[in-house]
């Protein structure tokens, strides 16, 4: 049978349903930071957020050469604009930290600190938030240092410019309203998060001291999610006086070449899928230090910006991204699949994860209209992507297919290993002969729901 129904598979449940559980509590709380290494199907996997997401081509190149020396030379950025480096051996950690720390790479302990990727040079930025990320720091040392917090606990600082940190997810988001006011609010992002407070720097750094306090005090890695309601009224009476405040949207896409308000320009780039190999990388850091670039900026969106480049040489620098692997054009319909190192690179993984997404953007296009996201994982981790999407899953026996949830989900189809073309040319032509006026792939799944999703995949 090539392709069967979740809900006629009886045999192997209560197996399948162990290793799903299992597979869950492995991902929930995991940090792989420098000092904790996460093991991996293909060795320790590191993940590290270098001060202000900013590096120079020298420390990025040295960085890479480091991964290839003392890992197997693959490195990633995050949905979150964070950098991995794979394939690690248990003696060979300690020789990245060395490398790290003689390329000048300061690499902040305690939760990661994400700032806007274009801090202290956009023009349009109401603060620079690498200055509240220093108040934070120096003020509550000793709470960000408490073994307390959650691994992953994430604190955003959004200056509010022309890329902005709106559709970041946090536990603590301080967002700039003014040159003397900032916005305190908790878990979610920019229009879904409870606002706590509002004030200047310093009132702002003391609230999110009190909700660090708040969460040591619970225990056990709680997240904001965790804080009683009543509880959090308690320590911040006027959060019911706050009104709500539209979120700051980007108005700049990740990848291509950007002028801002001031003339400068910038360069945005972005590996295929999120994922380089450190040769490509450094060839491409080469070329771009040639053509006086100065910096790189992680970025949200598994990539980074180029700064500095003269304006005769940013085609240069697009030519030879494409070249390496790396996209510099916007909207590229690649942005919208999440898929983990997969098969060859990862020994947890049960299908090549890259060589499918290939597949899949050119024989169904019409999945790709930028209202959903799909999530390729090559095991039930779900590494890449955190958010309930359009999954596959890979199993022993081929694929499991959630319409809209994580990787460890119990699964709306399963697809034999053999039939996964079949399946999603059938998926994509269902959306196409169903969809309505105005309609987006997104919205005519959740019209079709499970059902019609399964008789479509049964269609010969």
């Amino acid at each position: 049978m090539g392709i069967e129904t979740a809900k006629a598979i009886d045999k192997g449940q209560a197996t399948d349903g162990h290793d799903r559980a299992a597979a869950k509590q492995r991902a929930r709380g995991a940090c792989p930071a420098l000092a904790a290494p996460m093991r991996t199907g293909d060795g320790l996997l590191v993940r590290l957020r270098p001060a202000g997401g900013a590096l120079t081509l020298s420390q990025f190149s040295a960085l890479a050469h480091s991964a290839a020396a003392h890992g197997n030379g693959i490195l990633e950025i995050t949905a979150r604009g964070n950098l991995q480096i794979r394939g690690l051996r248990a003696e060979t950690v300690g020789k990245l930290a060395a490398d790290i720390d003689a390329a000048g790479i300061t690499v902040p302990d305690g939760p990661a600190i994400e700032i806007s990727p274009l801090h202290g040079i956009d023009p349009e930025e109401v603060r620079d938030p690498a200055a509240m990320e220093l108040a934070l720091r120096s003020k509550l040392q000793d709470l960000l240092a408490s073994p307390g917090l959650a691994p992953k606990l994430s604190i955003v600082i959004d200056g509010s410019g022309v890329f902005g940190l709106s559709a970041l997810s946090a536990d603590i988001r301080v967002v700039a309203l003014s040159q003397s006011h900032w916005l305190v609010a908790i878990n979610g992002d920019g229009a879904t998060a409870t606002p706590v407070a509002v004030g200047p720097a310093e009132a702002a750094v003391s609230a999110v001291g009190e909700i660090l306090s708040l969460l040591v005090m619970l225990g056990q890695g709680r997240r904001a999610r965790d804080i009683d309601p009543m509880l959090l009224r308690t320590h911040f009476p006027a959060m019911a006086a706050i009104r709500p405040i539209q979120p700051c949207t980007t108005r700049m896409p990740l990848s291509g070449v950007h002028r801002l308000a001031d003339g400068r320009a910038v360069l945005g780039v972005r590996p295929e899928f999120g994922q380089t190999r450190a040769s490509d990388l450094t060839a491409l850091l080469d070329l771009a230090a040639a053509a006086s670039a100065a910096a790189i900026r992680l970025a949200p969106g598994r990539g980074f910006f180029f700064l500095g480049l003269p304006a005769e040489r940013v085609p240069a620098i697009e030519a030879a991204a494409a070249r390496y692997g790396f996209s510099a054009q916007p909207g590229e319909k690649a942005e919208q699949i999440a898929a983990c190192a997969g098969a060859g690179a990862c020994g947890s993984a049960f299908y090549e994860t890259r060589t499918l997404a290939r597949r899949i953007l050119a024989a169904a296009p019409a999945l790709f209209d930028g209202s959903l996201t799909l999530h390729l994982s090559g095991c039930a981790k779900g590494c890449a992507h955190a958010r309930p999407a359009l999954t596959l899953t890979g199993t022993a026996e081929g694929y499991d297919l959630i319409l809209n949830g994580l990787a460890i989900d119990r699964p709306d189809e399963r697809i034999a290993g053999g039939r996964i073309d079949f399946a999603i040319e059938r998926l994509a032509r269902s959306i196409e002969d169903n969809r309505g006026a105005g309609e987006s792939a997104a919205a005519c799944l959740t019209r079709l729901g499970a059902t019609g999703v399964s008789k479509a995949l049964r269609q010969e």
